[in-house]
């Protein structure tokens, strides 16, 4: 599917084909429900509509990885996840609607697949968290149809292997929860021949939805510190990511406004 005339929307968010440009990277701009309004166009025309979501530290990653990168922008829709992504737009003036969350997308797709009964395919995560997923999904969804699974663990060798099973189980929604850049990579290569309508790339969300991991507070989502909430529960793991990922954004995000001030200076 093309990806519409780049024009820069009006801050209701609401134009299909709404683009701002943060830090050399062009995002959608539009709203939970006007992102809702387009996937639902694509599910009733059977339309190929895939959707990408951009945080912080995909952003940073992008700048870096021209293959990441080649492939978020292919989506048909590429969308802020990050309140840093938002304010950052308002200081250019352009701002972005909202923060669409890739996760709160998830959620607001099962609620769609539910009322209109549409198949859902669940690609990702380890065996166990994916089965505790299909299980949760099922008892609260129950009118969604679970069109097939696969735990996100294969081979580059396996990728037909697994996109035929997609492409056989006739799904109208896929959701992808694997790894950045192996999430973006399958779903650019193998798009078409999927055949699926709508297509989501939700990350780690998988976990929260099992209760794996936790998501932060309301609070700290809207504050943009969803990211330390993350180093509390592994700091092992993650302070290294984080300090590196947040150092160079706010360089990023220095260098924009001084680019973007009519003096060069802020």
């Amino acid at each position: 599917m093309a990806r519409g005339v780049e024009l820069i929307a009006d801050s209701s968010g609401n134009s299909p084909n709404g683009r701002i440009c943060l830090c050399g990277i062009k995002l959608d701009s539009l709203s939970m429900n006007g992102v809702l309004a387009r996937v639902e166009q694509a599910l009733h025309r059977h339309e190929r509509l895939a959707i990408s979501v951009v945080n912080v530290a995909k952003l940073v990653n992008m700048r870096k990885d021209s293959v990441l990168r080649d492939c978020v922008e292919s989506g048909d829709l590429v969308l802020a996840d990050g309140m840093p992504l938002v304010w950052l737009s308002r200081l250019k003036r352009q701002p972005l609607p909202e923060r669409v969350a890739g996760i709160d997308l998830m959620y607001r797709l099962f609620d769609l697949a539910n009322r209109g009964g549409f198949r859902v395919y669940f690609l990702g995560a380890r065996r166990e968290i994916l089965d505790r997923v299909v299980e949760i999904a099922c008892e609260r969804y129950p009118r969604m149809v679970v069109a097939g699974h696969r735990d996100g663990y294969f081979s580059e060798d396996q990728h037909e292997e697994v996109a035929g099973a997609i492409r056989a189980s006739r799904a109208d929604i896929l959701l992808v929860a694997m790894s950045s850049p192996k999430k973006e990579l399958f779903m650019k290569r193998w798009g078409d021949f999927l055949d699926v309508p709508v297509t989501h790339g939700v990350g780690g969300s998988f976990d929260v939805l099992a209760g794996v991991t936790r998501r932060a507070p309301k609070w700290m989502q809207h504050c943009g510190l969803e990211w330390l909430y993350r180093v509390i529960q592994e700091p092992r793991r993650m302070w290294k990511r984080y300090l590196m990922t947040n150092t160079r954004f706010v360089w990023m995000f220095v260098s924009e406004m001084v680019r973007s001030s009519p003096r060069g200076t802020i």
